[in-house]
């Protein structure tokens, strides 16, 4: 593929004490051209010709011309898809969507809506699992770049404690390692909540990272805060990488790296377009007028507090969820699949009001044209539960970075 380059061009143009609009009218060339050169895009020699007459100089001396090798588009697809906010950063950092399986209907009706060419499966994927997936995908085995998704992890045992894959029939994890056994992708992406790392002990994760293991993957593990890397929320997340055993020679995964600016709610929230949203109960709002920005239970009177706490009042802790009202100075706290929980309240800055569905996707990182589909209650919990949109980018450019180490 050859680039253009009319770099050079403007630079003389400086030197000679030229603006374009003069250049344009010495030389004759319409204003179009003037466009496409500004764009960097080839325009006719004829034009270029005259350009040089008026500059007394040689085409070579106004233009650069480049070969450069076409990107490789890498090959996707997603388990537990969601409502998208993982797909649409893998999609963002220059992936191929090739399929996404999700459950639930309002979910995929949100990917078909956004995304009409992507291939939902609004199935269980426990259908999907069991089935010949290089078929069903028309895929050889090895040819898929990246398997990516976070499988919801419920509590499970085995009756062998073999820990082998079969042992784990029956949890979602197990088919997202059913589709590694099949299709053996180059790497997968597997994200969850932090607390996977310490679910019973640690037995939990370490059963799910020996299977993913035993289907021929080296892993590599670490925990993200969405706030580092252009989130505007605190929500920490656990990252598994795996690389095929057979490429860990040629494929090198590093973790991104923090940005330096950490976005805050004034960043998301103050241009934020109006949407749909529940409110409080009359009641509670008039008590969350008397909470100041940045504050929660203790900065109101406490015969009101104690009233509105009920029971919590009596428990140990600090409990800095119970009438919490954010600042705009600070990030979000992790958002939730419901608008209004007593003990995990995330009262707006500026009203007394839970953020709108689409304030909690500025807090997601979705961007604005995403809808969703659904009932208000399905789009608070499809926002709630995705994965923040700039946060998979980051992770995904870094995966893409490492497939292009291959040979």
């Amino acid at each position: 593929m050859v680039a253009v380059s009319y770099n050079n061009l403007w630079k003389l143009l400086i030197d000679k004490g030229m603006n374009k609009t003069e250049l344009k009218e010495a030389s004759g060339i319409s204003f179009n051209v003037m466009a496409r050169m500004g764009k960097n895009e080839t325009v006719s020699l004829e034009s270029l010709e005259k350009i040089c007459m008026v500059l007394n100089c040689n085409i070579g001396d106004i233009m650069d011309i480049t070969t450069q090798t076409e990107a490789r588009i890498f090959s996707t697809i997603e388990l537990f898809a969601g409502a998208g906010g993982l797909a649409l950063g893998v999609e963002k950092a220059g992936f191929n969507t090739l399929g996404l399986v999700e459950v639930d209907k309002d979910a995929s009706d949100t990917l078909r809506k956004n995304r009409p060419e992507w291939r939902v499966i609004n199935d269980d994927i426990a259908n999907v699992s069991c089935l010949d997936l290089q078929e069903y995908f028309g895929l050889k085995q090895g040819e898929l770049d990246l398997l990516s998704g976070g499988a919801p992890c419920q509590s499970f045992s085995y009756a062998g404690k073999r820990l082998g894959l079969e042992d784990a029939r029956g949890t979602l994890f197990y088919h997202y390692a059913k589709f590694l056994e099949q299709l053996q992708p180059k790497m997968f992406l597997f994200e969850n909540v932090r607390g996977l790392l310490t679910h019973d002990k640690g037995r939990t994760y370490k059963t799910i990272t020996d299977i993913f293991e035993s289907t021929g993957y080296t892993i590599q593990k670490k925990v993200l805060n969405a706030w580092n890397y252009g989130v505007a929320q605190k929500r920490e997340r656990l990252i598994t990488i795996g690389i095929r055993n057979d490429l860990t020679n040629q494929i090198k995964f590093t973790f991104p790296t923090p940005h330096e600016y950490k976005p805050v709610l004034r960043d998301v929230l103050l241009d934020c377009p109006k949407s749909e949203g529940t409110p409080y109960s009359e009641y509670k709002r008039k008590i969350f007028e008397l909470v100041p920005p940045g504050g929660y239970w203790r900065d109101i009177p406490e015969d009101i507090a104690k009233e509105y706490m009920k029971s919590c009042w009596y428990m140990e802790g600090g409990r800095t969820g119970i009438l919490r009202r954010l600042s705009l100075d600070e990030p979000s706290l992790t958002v939730l699949t419901s608008p209004s929980q007593k003990q995990t309240d995330r009262c707006h800055p500026l009203e007394p009001r839970p953020f709108t569905i689409r304030e909690n996707a500025r807090c997601q990182s979705f961007p604005d044209e995403w809808q969703f589909s659904g009932s208000i209650g399905s789009q608070y919990k499809q926002v709630g539960n995705a994965v923040p949109v700039n946060l998979a980018y980051d992770i995904a450019k870094q995966i893409k970075i490492a497939l292009e180490g291959l040979s």
